[in-house]
């Protein structure tokens, strides 16, 4: 199941949203993180999936669009949490 979000983000940034899908895949927590892909700060650093708590990471696709991601280091899957081609208010 895709996020709502994902769809609208593939269609406005095709090329962007693949590179994406493809570096939160083959490195899901970079070390050191990147300027696109790092982990989320303050209350939004962890987040919880099916009952476990996970930290949390952001893609920066484009300007503002963002993928939002718990890897589970246990079971070697990320969740994706949101992913939307504008800003997160949360983040505001």
């Amino acid at each position: 199941m895709r996020p709502k979000g994902w769809e609208e983000l593939c269609r406005q940034a095709a090329a962007n949203t693949r590179a994406a899908f493809e570096a939160i895949e083959s490195d899901p927590c970079p070390s050191p993180p990147t300027s696109r892909q790092h982990p989320l700060k303050g209350s939004l650093a962890n987040a919880a999936h099916n009952g476990k708590t996970l930290p949390q990471w952001q893609y920066e696709v484009t300007a503002g669009g963002r993928v939002w991601y718990l890897p589970d280091h246990d079971t070697r899957t990320c969740w994706i949490k949101h992913a939307g081609t504008g800003h997160p208010r949360a983040t505001d």
